[in-house]
């Protein structure tokens, strides 16, 4: 059996490689490592794709059948997940979600009791108990697990929020935003319920978009994927700002009330620079990506605020802040980490956070975001078969170095293998969009031509799927 794990749990096309029988084997492998001497707890939470209900009840009674107990939180967004999984003391937390996939893809993810993703021996530990989960003694009569309903997950979780807004003493809870008009694009997945509810508990005057889940429409043609959408959308409502989230909630992007897209580089930002000026940002640090843009850390640069970059993938970030001691970390999807209120990236914690640095300085959103000048970024696509063999080809390598040189301390260079496609991925930043263009293009028919690969495609902006999983990486900041 190949790798199951990858960097944000288990994906794949529900009831097809992510099949009903092989989840109700994770259920069971899981009870075995992360219960193995008592009866465990699990609690179970999902997103609202058409799949969640046939794999949310294969994986409970893979977890009864291992003979641990399951407490089933319903629809329910990833990070609210990880906020009960703490609460609730079980012995670990379970999301059926797919994040910002399409609606025929799922996955399943795993929490510790900590609120903390797994770490990756733990996974692997899980994935070698697959291989005997079939074969393993099943208790019987009282020893077989339960399920149990939590009615009052969404608002357990929804009262967390709603203590995270920055209140003026003795004001009421419902006047903090009375003037306020907040668009909000659900996605048409699992904050569907729960993002209205907040903004409205605070006192703004909401207008929910994609907030209809049906089953079939998670993700499609919205939310933060789709950012045109939500930018529209609050130009046409007049709002005072908008928030985009995925399906699962894990993340965020913002437009302004110009429709101009606030993305999670320059969300960073500005609550960085804004806890900075109040002693909160420890070792004026933040941790992002290599996928982050240049023009973010030139800004924080002139600030005294150091960027640390890591490895594509939330996880990584999370690994590199809690080596650093940063408190906030990253990445440009709207991933964000806000490590004194969550253990992961939480969409709404995001949002919150932002609108609570608008009202401590009595700015616009448009205000606060300008200092963050998004520098021209450039990413092209070159289909190999033996994507890590750049890393061995000195040409390529001997080009790279010349094309920072190039740049000149005016932009940088990343390449990269995919770890999901047999892609070596080129992405250029510099001041200058045709020099952005022109390096980029002269790396990718390089790597082609020394590869035997095809150049198939590129883009502006540097986007990644996050499901994807990262692999090696160079990359040279100038400047």
């Amino acid at each position: 059996m190949g790798r199951l794990f990858g960097t944000d749990g288990i994906r794949g096309v529900a009831n097809a490689d992510l099949s009903t029988e092989l989840v109700d084997r994770v259920g069971r492998a899981a009870v075995h490592v992360l219960a193995p001497d008592r009866r465990g707890r699990f609690a179970v939470g999902r997103d609202p794709r058409i799949s969640g209900d046939l794999l949310e009840a294969a994986l409970a009674a893979g977890i009864c059948s291992a003979g641990a107990d399951v407490l089933r939180l319903g629809v329910l967004p990833t990070p609210g997940v990880a906020y009960l999984t703490r609460r609730l003391g079980v012995h670990a937390g379970v999301v059926i979600s797919a994040s910002h996939n399409p609606v025929e893809d799922n996955g399943v993810k795993f929490f510790a009791p900590t609120g903390f993703k797994l770490p990756d021996a733990v996974e692997a530990q899980i994935e070698q108990a697959l291989e005997t989960a079939s074969a393993r003694p099943r208790p019987t009569g009282t020893d077989v697990g339960r399920i149990t309903d939590v009615p009052d997950a969404a608002e357990q979780y929804l009262a967390y929020l709603g203590g995270l807004a920055r209140r003026p003493p003795a004001s009421a809870p419902g006047d903090l935003l009375r003037s306020w008009r907040i668009v909000v694009d659900c996605a048409n997945g699992a904050t569907s319920a729960i993002a209205p509810r907040l903004w409205e508990r605070l006192g703004a005057t909401v207008i929910p978009i994609h907030a209809t889940p049906d089953g079939t429409n998670i993700n499609a043609g919205c939310g933060s994927t789709h950012p045109e959408v939500i930018q529209e959308a609050v130009r046409v409502h007049r709002g005072d700002i908008g928030f985009a989230h995925d399906g699962d909630g894990d993340r965020v992007i913002a437009s302004d009330h110009t429709g101009r897209l606030v993305d999670g580089d320059a969300i960073m930002g500005i609550v960085a620079l804004d806890r900075a000026a109040r002693g909160q940002l420890p070792g004026n640090l933040l941790v992002a990506t290599v996928m982050t843009n240049l023009g973010l850390e030139v800004a924080l640069r002139s600030a005294g605020i150091r960027l640390e970059r890591a490895r594509v993938g939330d996880r990584y970030v999370l690994e590199r802040m809690l080596e650093t001691g940063a408190r906030l970390g990253g990445e440009q999807s709207g991933h964000v980490i806000f490590l004194d209120d969550a253990t992961t990236g939480d969409g709404l914690v995001t949002a919150l956070q932002l609108v609570n640095v608008m009202l401590a300085s009595g700015r616009r959103l448009a205000d606060l975001a300008a200092p963050f000048h998004r520098y021209p970024q450039v990413l092209v696509n070159i289909r190999v078969v033996t994507p890590e063999r750049w890393e061995d080809d000195p040409e390529i390598l001997a080009a790279v170095a010349q094309a920072e040189r190039r740049l000149d301390g005016r932009g940088r260079v990343l390449v990269r293998a995919s770890g999901t496609e047999p892609l070596v991925r080129v992405m250029t930043e510099c001041d200058d969009a045709g020099v952005a263009r022109a390096v980029a293009d002269d790396l990718a028919a390089l790597v082609g031509r020394r590869l035997d690969g095809t150049v198939i495609g590129s883009a502006a902006g540097g986007e990644r799927r996050p499901s994807e999983r990262s692999s090696p990486e160079r990359s040279s900041t100038g400047g």
